[in-house]
């Protein structure tokens, strides 16, 4: 029998989703392929390759760190992958969206006081801290292609 969920495991499992809908309605707004993949100014990192650093992360930190699914990151690739189609990234968000659901369904009410199985964020942290850290991230990421998408590509 699964334990009740604590509101704020259910607070964070939303917010995770939203972002990936979020994020999948961003790559899907751009109009062309090339735009996905274009970088102007100082602006080093591309709407596609934020969303492959944004799938990377959450598969390694949610998927693999917390749901023990194997996942292998290789974060330098994140930023060297370069013309991704566009159906391979919004298959890519499925996947993490399937693989943040499933994790959060397996959390119980307890975990958040948890220490977090990853130092990454610091010796001693919480399961509320990484999952906290986690969605500012994604939060930011998610909000840089926003803008990026509205000043740059919309002849793209």
């Amino acid at each position: 029998m699964k334990k009740v969920k604590n509101k704020l495991i259910l607070l964070y499992k939303d917010l995770f989703i939203r972002y990936l809908d979020q994020l999948r309605e961003e790559i899907d707004a751009i109009k062309t392929e090339e735009g996905i993949w274009d970088k102007r100014g100082s602006i080093n990192n591309a709407p596609g390759t934020l969303c492959v650093h944004i799938c990377g992360n959450l598969q390694h930190f949610i998927g693999a760190t917390i749901g023990q699914t194997g996942y292998i990151r290789q974060r330098e690739h994140e930023f060297e992958v370069k013309n991704v189609p566009r159906e391979d990234l919004l298959s890519q968000i499925e996947i993490t969206r399937t693989i943040v659901d499933t994790e959060f369904d397996n959390l119980n009410d307890d975990v958040l006081d948890d220490i977090f199985p990853s130092s990454q964020f610091g010796e001693n942290i919480t399961y509320s801290y990484a999952l906290s850290r986690l969605i500012s991230h994604f939060a930011y990421h998610v909000g840089q292609i926003n803008y990026y998408r509205r000043a740059f590509t919309n002849n793209q």
